[in-house]
């Protein structure tokens, strides 16, 4: 008989190798950099440790908005840097985070990524178009397995949303 297919966890699909800033990294440098590499965010490290913390997560938004008021207000050569505009203490995942909880973040809470981290160490990165990767994948192979077979996840199981940042 065969078995229903294991239920991916963030782990299984994140993206090991992201993009970093630094919270000292200049405004003009952030809006470049996130231009160059075609990324919308960026998760923040503090170099202070080793390996580093993450400290934050940058944004186009963020950037968008100390731009458009430096522009504004007249201010050329902005002093603005990434530790002023970040989200501080991003919601982010642990590795274990399954797929059911982060298709649930990510379609009631409009995210577009999560970092994935343990012990404040990011460990990788997870997009919206990750996990609705991995939901079809899964889905595709659930569906193969069969009506009087098929399995559903043990719903006690499924982590609290409200206690997913540690």
């Amino acid at each position: 008989m065969s078995k229903p297919p294991k239920l991916p966890t963030a782990a299984d699909f994140m993206v090991r190798h992201v993009h970093t800033l630094a919270p000292e990294t200049k405004l003009e440098q952030a809006v470049e950099y996130l231009l160059k590499h075609e990324i919308s965010n960026v998760p923040v490290l503090s170099g202070e440790t080793d390996p580093p913390t993450l400290v934050g997560f940058l944004s186009e938004s963020d950037c968008l908005e100390h731009l458009a008021n430096d522009t504004f207000y007249n201010r050329s050569g902005s002093e603005v840097r990434v530790e002023q505009m970040m989200k501080r203490q991003p919601i982010c995942v642990p590795p274990e985070a399954d797929l059911f909880t982060l298709a649930t973040i990510f379609y009631q809470q409009g995210f577009r990524h999560l970092p994935v981290v343990e012990d404040r160490h990011l460990l990788g990165i997870v997009s919206r178009r990750d996990v609705l990767k991995a939901m079809y994948e899964y889905w595709q192979d659930f569906d193969r397995f069969g009506e009087s077979k098929r399995f559903r996840p043990d719903l006690s199981q499924i982590t609290n949303l409200r206690f997913i940042v540690k």
